[in-house]
């Protein structure tokens, strides 16, 4: 274990500031500082408060996760951080004090891709991942069914949401329902207690002529919508447990179904379930029972691995490290778009501060502009 890359991670692409340690696959550390409270009276996540919220708790959460694990920051072999997909803004936090830490420390940055690193953090669960892997991501921002042949350099999307995400549906709908934010918990909690037979919502995108693996909540969050319209106008009582039920039946139905298609029409037999929607428990039982049936192994991180974390970011980063992929330049940028097909971001030329960016573990850097005093003061 201790020749396994030791690498730090940041995660700043939504409403929380996640920082994790891990070494190869082991996980150390796993510090989160979530700013959902502050979200709460608006309703949804507001960018401009996510990126102070990051601002304030960086520093913190580093020093915590780093306390945690055991080492120092000068034990790293390497810094990773997510670049994008994500919230402009908070995206840009992440990555400023990623690229500060590195360059200070003269250690290699590796800006990673969001979505991937959701793939990769099962490893942190269940081991390494089989080759190739299949691939369910859902959460607020994105539903999508992947095929990752390499998760370090080669990712496919087979299919995505053509409007809402699943867990931006469950927020809607909470909302709808007079439930808070956010929607997810509170509607899986209820929806054990209700019936999810008892309303027969739409399945979106599920017909013969549909994209196979394309997924749609839109409609389906408007149907609930209008359904529990016409009750208050009708003046009867909303059998909200009913609702929360055959909604997220409706839900889940759908992305079971397709994964376990694309599995089958793709010859692989292992599923791979992530993102925050994937902490829900009739999801599951549901992929469970479904992949059971089809002989396929199911992979689902524990929920607090599901929702976004800086271990998932570190489980990346020592990947790249273990494959000797390149590390990222130190003019990365944040990508608010960077497509799932780009696992990291590499960088095309030596670091300035930090040496041969491509050497990861076992890294060493010739020149360092940072007075050593100042290093001394920081990360003693």
């Amino acid at each position: 274990m201790a020749d396994e890359p030791l690498v730090l991670g940041i995660e700043t692409s939504c409403d929380e500031t996640g920082v994790g340690v891990v070494r190869g696959t082991t996980l150390l550390a796993d510090a989160i500082a979530s700013s959902v409270d502050e979200h709460a009276r608006f309703g949804g996540v507001v960018p401009e408060v996510a990126s102070r919220a990051h601002l304030e708790a960086m520093v913190p959460t580093i020093d915590r996760a780093l306390k945690e694990a055991g080492v120092s920051a000068r034990d790293l072999d390497g810094i990773a951080v997510t670049a994008g997909p994500g919230l402009a803004g908070a995206l840009l936090v992440g990555v400023s004090a990623a690229k500060a830490y590195a360059y200070a420390l003269g250690k290699p940055l590796y800006g990673v891709n969001h979505l991937a690193s959701h793939i990769c953090v099962d490893q942190l669960e269940h081991g390494p991942l089989p080759e190739p892997t299949m691939a369910l991501l859902v959460s607020g921002g994105h539903s999508s069914l992947l095929l990752a042949p390499d998760i370090t350099a080669d990712v496919r999307p087979l299919g995505a949401t053509i409007d809402d995400a699943a867990g931006e549906a469950f927020d809607k709908i909470a909302r709808v329902l007079q439930l808070g934010f956010p929607g997810g918990p509170v509607i899986d909690r209820l929806a054990r207690e209700g019936d999810p037979k008892a309303i027969n919502f739409p399945r979106g995108l599920t017909g013969p002529r549909d994209a196979a693996y394309d997924f749609s909540f839109s409609g389906l969050k408007t149907a609930v919508a209008r359904w529990i319209e016409a009750k208050r106008k009708a003046g009867e009582e909303v059998p909200v447990r009913d609702v929360a039920a055959s909604f997220q039946e409706a839900v889940v139905d759908v992305l079971t179904r397709k994964a376990i298609r694309a599995c089958k029409d793709e010859g692989v037999d292992h599923l791979m379930i992530g993102g925050g929607v994937a902490a829900n428990s009739r999801l599951r039982a549901l992929a469970q029972e479904r992949c059971d049936d089809a002989g396929i192994v199911l992979r689902v991180p524990r929920p607090k691995l599901c929702t976004d974390n800086g271990a998932m970011v570190a489980a990346l980063g020592a990947e790249m490290v273990k494959r000797n992929r390149p590390a990222s330049d130190w003019d990365l940028s944040a990508d608010s778009s960077l497509p799932v097909t780009d696992p990291h971001v590499p960088g095309t030329q030596d670091h300035d501060a930090g040496g041969d960016p491509g050497h990861g573990h076992g890294h060493s850097h010739d020149h360092d502009h940072v007075h050593e005093l100042s290093k001394d003061n920081l990360y003693s």
